[in-house]
């Protein structure tokens, strides 16, 4: 049902921006938007809207706002960590320029918001006010992820704050806006929300986790970048947590340099993590927070057999099946 779900999302989105011009506006958005990923977000706001409704087509322009939003969020991410590589592919910013990915980025902006336009004045106008707070809360997450690496200091608590905002928040966004679409007031589709942040966080975690520790080809970025780039990600905070006087001294004076060559800083640093066992603690929370979003999925107001796929579809994510 889940591969349903994505086939009916792409069949729609390749229907969108065929004819549009300037070309040199609307290609990169083309670029990004066919560069493939899993589509979480559309996805789970159809599954919403079909578990609440039973009509997932409803939700195709809530699922295409979402989508495009994420979409732009990467290309300006990109820019920002310099970053070569977006699913294996070349970044926009490395395909065109910074100029262009940044225009095109803006353009993407608006699309979102157009695609809430295809509903009713007042589901437009509770779709947009979750969706302008979510916008606002992406951006913030990204400037405390460019923040980090400047300060002497990140505690656990303002890294999951960040990661929250940044990811989570969006796939809360997308399964509240499909509940929403599917016929729940904004109060009533809470707890879908409540399970995308968790899933969220959940999922986030494992980005980082696989970002020092998954494999370049099927991982579709570089590994090591968190590294690289001085990211003081949650493993990173874990392993000074657990480190020695000694080992602490060391994983500080790397993430103050930035070698040419990080070959060898990236090898140091993730025999930290894993002598320090900050590996293992990481992975304990991903399945602490991927349990709490199951147990959101218990307060959503469908049948069993609903509820059922909302739970598959966290297994198969967090195993990278999706």
């Amino acid at each position: 049902m889940i591969t349903s779900y994505q086939t009916a999302f792409l069949d729609y989105l390749e229907k969108q921006f065929l004819e549009e011009k300037p070309a040199s506006l609307y290609d990169p958005m083309r670029y990004i938007l066919q560069l493939g990923g899993k589509r979480i977000r559309p996805v789970l706001a159809l599954i919403a809207a079909d578990a609440v409704g039973n009509d997932f087509k409803k939700a195709l322009p809530v699922a295409l706002a979402v989508e495009v939003f994420h979409n732009f969020s990467l290309i300006h991410d990109d820019i920002m960590d310099e970053a070569p590589l977006r699913r294996g592919q070349a970044t926009v910013h490395e395909k065109w320029d910074a100029n262009t990915g940044i225009l095109s980025g803006d353009a993407m902006l608006v699309k979102a918001y157009q695609c809430l336009d295809a509903y009713p004045a007042e589901l437009f106008k509770a779709l947009t006010q979750l969706f302008s707070k979510t916008a606002q809360e992406v951006c913030e997450g990204q400037q405390y992820d460019m923040d980090f690496p400047l300060q002497d200091s990140v505690s656990q608590a303002e890294y999951l704050h960040m990661i929250e905002y940044k990811t989570a928040v969006l796939l809360g966004c997308s399964l509240q806006m499909g509940a929403m679409v599917g016929g729940l007031s904004r109060l009533e589709s809470q707890p879908f929300y409540d399970f995308g942040i968790q899933l969220g966080l959940a999922f986030q975690l494992q980005d980082d986790y696989l970002d020092a520790f998954g494999d370049p080809l099927t991982f579709g970025k570089q590994v090591g970048g968190d590294i690289i780039e001085n990211k003081k990600t949650l493993l990173y905070l874990l392993a000074l947590e657990k480190a020695d006087e000694a080992q602490q001294r060391q994983l500080k004076e790397f993430f103050q340099t930035q070698p040419a060559d990080p070959t060898e800083k990236i090898a140091t640093v993730k025999a930290l993590f894993k002598v320090t066992k900050a590996d293992l603690a990481i992975q304990d929370l991903m399945a602490q927070y991927t349990e709490k979003a199951l147990l959101e999925v218990e307060k959503f107001a469908v049948n069993e057999d609903k509820k059922t796929l909302f739970k598959q579809f966290a297994k198969a994510l967090m195993e990278r099946k999706l």
